[in-house]
């Protein structure tokens, strides 16, 4: 029978958290702030349980030190503000936790999911780079530079039926001209103009799910890279 420890449960919780954030987030692109409290409370809770009490709330506090940073990224429109919130409770949920043996900070989940977050644009170039190799204009009634192309092939796509999607391109007379300006993950709406060359409002929840689990099985990549373990 498998004995769980407080660490454990943690980790549990913050799985559960993330999953059900993270399947709504990709349903709806909207987190009830529910999710949050119901589980910064579980964080409270748990925080009784710990056999050493002031050194665990030590912990937490440490772990909070992350909450500055991404409150000035969700300023800077980087991501929504259930992220943030996600992020802050989840520094204190499950602080730093990891079942390797490698090095980790308060920063680890942001920096593994900010790492993870750039798949998307590998996927969009390969993809774009085999239209391209088909012989397809992509770039169609575009008045544009050819690095602006290709930076634009990084961030997105050209989507017959756009959805949860920002628009990438504008109109200048009876030219097209690329639009790879920041867009707000929170005010930005969606575009809905079909044929559009769009950048995918892939919720960064994911992103957090999947740096979490990096960091319970391999700890901070940035870390590792630079061999503090």
């Amino acid at each position: 029978m498998i004995e769980l420890d407080i660490l454990h449960i943690r980790i549990l919780f913050a799985l559960a958290m993330l999953g059900t954030a993270t399947i709504i987030d990709i349903k709806s692109r909207e987190i009830s702030d529910l999710i949050w409290i119901v589980f910064g409370v579980i964080s409270g809770i748990l925080l009784f349980l710990e056999p050493n009490i002031v050194e665990a709330a030590f912990g937490v506090g440490f772990a909070l030190i992350v909450a500055p940073l991404v409150l000035i990224l969700w300023r800077f429109g980087l991501f929504g503000g259930a992220d943030a919130l996600g992020l802050i409770v989840l520094s204190a949920l499950a602080p730093m936790a990891t079942l390797s043996d490698s090095a980790v900070s308060p920063f680890s989940i942001v920096v593994n999911s900010a790492l993870l977050s750039v798949s998307p644009m590998v996927v969009n170039f390969i993809r774009n780079s085999i239209l391209i190799l088909r012989q397809e204009d992509i770039f169609h009634d575009f008045d544009e530079t050819n690095s602006k192309k290709i930076f634009a092939m990084f961030l997105g796509y050209r989507s017959k039926n756009p959805k949860y999607s920002f628009s990438l391109e504008t109109k200048v007379g009876k030219k097209k001209r690329l639009n790879i300006a920041l867009h707000n993950s929170d005010t930005a709406e969606y575009c809905t103009t079909p044929d559009t060359w769009v950048t995918p409002g892939l919720p960064f929840m994911i992103f957090i799910l999947g740096g979490f689990i990096i960091q319970l099985l391999f700890g901070d990549v940035i870390l590792n890279l630079i061999g503090i373990t």
